[in-house]
């Protein structure tokens, strides 16, 4: 991810954002974590780890060898998807920030972006309140990019559009010192659209607006697949994040023009077993310059029984690794 705040930029603005020194110290400890880390990870979102049996995260991702999370963010901060058997955890506070940042050390693993679940067109002077505060959260807990929809609620056609670019302006400019990357996953109707998505970045004209570039979808929204691959080109440069996940359709429906969604409940699979090659994506992103993570978001994983679902998260996890090492 391009874009980020500098440690001298971030701790000489510091002061006029933040409500005292220890969240100062927090963030600016988030900021020189993520200069500390370099390359593509292996990861996947927090609620698939419940899939695996563990009792908690982080013993979850070390059964899988997951190397990051993507980790759901309330609107009180919480942080519902991580699990534990005793506790819940926050980034409400700095004492909750602290006990994560101190698990994460401890486990040898990171979170690589936080999720929100936004509403804009519904409330947008509360998505922009909340924003700032989940910024701040991402800072100091290291993580790149916070992942958001920019879906169409009550505004539909052009008009949405205009509200979308003239919201997100809003969002930028109040987390301006955080320089968190604002991730906007192509899903849906909206923002699978290239026609969306161009003109939209166009006119928030910020470097800190980008995608998470979700492979399955663009695939899933009925482009032909050499169209797909043509998509990952244009926006990789884009990408601060990524979910990784595939189909496996017939092969005389590859390079068809399919109807939105055509049969994804059928064909969804695995990273490994689907149509979308990896390698080329990884390429994609590479010389576009992503250093973030490839997060596996396998939507087809509840087709399998119950005591499997671990293996297969472990088995995609490990075909990722061989790429990204290769």
């Amino acid at each position: 991810m391009r874009g980020l705040t500098t440690r001298r930029d971030f701790m000489a603005r510091s002061g006029r954002v933040l409500a005292g020194a220890g969240a100062a110290s927090l963030l600016v400890r988030g900021i020189e974590a993520q200069e500390r880390k370099p390359g593509i990870c292996v990861g996947c979102r927090d609620v698939q780890l419940k899939l695996t049996g563990k009792p908690d995260s982080w013993s979850a991702m070390e059964s899988v060898g997951a190397e990051g999370v993507e980790v759901i963010i309330g609107e009180d901060l919480s942080l519902p998807g991580l699990l534990h058997p005793e506790r819940k955890y926050t980034a409400a506070t700095e004492a909750g920030i602290e006990a994560l940042r101190a698990e994460m050390k401890a486990s040898g693993r990171r979170i690589t972006a936080l999720c929100m679940y936004n509403r804009f067109d519904e409330r947008p002077d509360f998505e922009v309140e909340w924003g700032a505060k989940v910024a701040r959260a991402a800072v100091a807990l290291g993580a790149k990019a916070v992942r958001i929809d920019v879906v169409p609620r009550k505004i539909r056609g052009a008009e949405f559009l205009d509200f979308a670019a003239a919201t997100l302006r809003r969002l930028i400019r109040a987390t301006e010192s955080t320089g968190v990357g604002w991730a906007i996953e192509n899903h849906g109707s909206t923002t699978n659209d290239p026609e969306f998505l161009k003109p939209l970045f166009e006119r928030v004209g910020s470097d800190r607006l980008g995608l998470t570039l979700d492979t399955g979808n663009f695939y899933w929204f009925g482009h032909p697949l050499s169209k797909v691959y043509e998509s990952f080109e244009t926006v990789a440069s884009r990408a601060f994040h990524t979910h990784c996940k595939s189909i496996n359709y017939p092969p005389d429906q590859r390079e068809k023009q399919r109807a939105m969604g055509w049969e994804y409940a059928k064909y969804h699979c695995p990273v490994d077993k689907g149509d979308i090659d990896f390698r080329r994506v990884v390429k994609v992103l590479r010389a576009a310059g992503y250093s973030n993570d490839l997060c596996i978001e396998d939507e087809s994983l509840r087709k399998f029984p119950a005591d499997q679902r671990g293996a297969v998260l472990a088995r995609e996890v490990r075909y990722l690794k061989g790429i990204v090492s290769a």
